[in-house]
């Protein structure tokens, strides 16, 4: 009697090009759970500005939290969670002066420390390179709340511009942005990608603030948005 041959499954992709393991780590990773991770990394936004006084700002600094990644079939997943940033900056607004309009010498030094809390929602989408080696690309939406913005200003002022200034509601000393004159809630859109090593991830992207962070506009078409980009670390808690 012939010995029947069985031919191989053509409709089967074969991912075990790297890896001859590769094809039963990928069944056992995919699949339907939670990953808890910490991440830390460095973040920095800038505030573009459009028919306002105040000029564009570039906000430094550090980011940490928690989150919260739901794995899903096909290498898809969604992650969401909890993130602190601390941010810094510097900027010096200059002033014709009032007894000398042609001169610029006058400019009020503004330095900023702004405090937020970031959700994200990601939408995360995991390519299998080589053993427990992935890249992933990342997009979606995240809500950027301000918790504080202090801008501690430094006058270099002639008494007189300083007095017209606080006439025009133009603050000349320290004070807190989020309190009257911005919007806490930013909506922003954002992409991005990295790689991933067992429980160890890089990441980066940006961000595009999508509202007006302007409270109360004094002129049209006044607006302020927050862009950002960042770069992270995260480590996946057994």
């Amino acid at each position: 009697m012939a010995q029947e041959v069985r031919k191989p499954d053509t409709q089967i992709a074969d991912n075990t090009f790297f890896d001859p393991t590769r094809k039963e780590k990928v069944e056992e990773e995919y699949h339907f759970g939670v990953d808890y991770r910490i991440e830390v990394g460095f973040a920095q936004n800038q505030q573009r500005t459009k028919n306002l006084n105040y000029p564009d700002m570039y906000l430094h600094g550090a980011r940490l939290g928690a989150t919260f990644n739901f794995r899903l079939p096909i290498h898809f997943s969604i992650e969401t969670g909890v993130l602190y940033s601390l941010l810094y900056g510097r900027q010096q607004q200059h002033w014709r002066s009032v007894d000398a309009p042609s001169v610029q010498e006058e400019y009020l030094q503004h330095r900023i420390l702004e405090h937020n809390i970031t959700i994200p929602v990601r939408c995360y989408y995991n390519i299998p390179l080589w053993k427990q080696l992935n890249m992933f690309f990342l997009a979606g939406p995240q809500l950027h709340i301000g918790l504080a913005e202090t801008d501690y200003i430094l006058p270099h002022l002639s008494g007189v511009t300083q007095t017209w200034l606080e006439s025009q509601g133009i603050p000349t000393s320290k004070y807190d942005r989020m309190s009257n004159e911005l919007v806490r809630a930013n909506i922003q859109l954002g992409v991005g990608m990295g790689f991933e090593w067992d429980r160890y991830r890089i990441q980066g992207g940006y961000d595009f603030g999508l509202n007006n962070q302007i409270k109360t506009p004094k002129v049209s078409n006044q607006h302020m948005w927050e862009w950002g980009w960042y770069v992270s670390f995260c480590y996946k808690l057994k």
